[in-house]
């Protein structure tokens, strides 16, 4: 398992949104890059990067700030925000992205995302599936910013993408971002156990190295930390080796 410390850019600012609402956005400045390489530097092997102007508005996409952004790291990144037609997949890996993340295409559209898949191979692309977990457990994907719900289960949307090689998942418990209030174990566990030709991504809740430990044994690859590193809980090298370990 490794930790794969996160940021989100909205008109180039590093900032953090709250259950996914752009109105209730916490500012972190605009040393996105001095952030990023830190990072490398205590020993990250793979970024997350999710551009919010661009999933907003994708004909907004940050790619000059991307391509400098990507362009000052060595080690490979992964990045997202409405990625919605082919040519963004396309755009993202010219600015020099190793893996598209793509969201609400992947339910709304599967039979093009696999497609996709096919075309620029199955390592190029990482589904995020952010999911709500009712009281009996099922966990039903959500779309468009978490704004819709598809009714669809997350085992169902992976089946479908099994046939094309699928290799990453980054699951998110929307009940847990921004919260800092621990991931849901049982969930990746599930996943991880159900799938094991997936390497599941855990986002959402990470608070601190204690949440981190938690993820042992659940058979994730990695962990995604945004905002607990942004607010200095603690320090990418401390949860990098914490990861390690587990």
């Amino acid at each position: 398992m490794i930790t794969i410390p996160a940021i989100d850019l909205l008109d180039g600012r590093v900032v953090r949104l709250h259950q996914g609402d752009y109105g209730a956005s916490r500012d972190y400045g605009d040393e996105a890059l001095e952030r990023l390489q830190a990072y490398e530097k205590a020993g990250a092997e793979l970024l997350h990067i999710v551009d919010l102007t661009g999933a907003k508005d994708p004909a907004a996409r940050q790619i000059p700030l991307l391509k400098r952004l990507l362009s000052g790291l060595t080690v490979p990144v992964q990045v997202g925000g409405g990625v919605r037609t082919e040519a963004d997949v396309k755009a993202l890996l010219s600015a020099g992205a190793s893996r598209v993340v793509i969201g609400s295409a992947a339910v709304k559209k599967p039979a093009m995302v696999r497609d996709w898949m096919r075309f620029f191979g199955p390592d190029a692309v990482v589904l995020a599936l952010d999911v709500r977990v009712g009281a009996d457990g099922a966990a039903k994907v959500a779309v468009s910013g978490w704004q819709e719900d598809s009714g669809v289960l997350i085992e169902d949307v992976i089946r479908g993408f099994e046939p094309v090689g699928l290799k990453h998942v980054l699951c998110t418990d929307i009940s847990k971002d921004g919260t800092l209030k621990g991931p849901n174990a049982d969930l990746y566990g599930r996943l991880a156990h159900e799938f094991p030709a997936v390497g599941f991504q855990a986002s959402g809740g990470i608070g601190s190295l204690d949440d981190i430990r938690g993820l042992r044994g659940t058979g994730v690859s990695g962990v995604i930390v945004g905002r607990a590193l942004l607010d200095g809980r603690f320090t990418a090298k401390e949860a990098i080796e914490c990861s390690q370990n587990a």
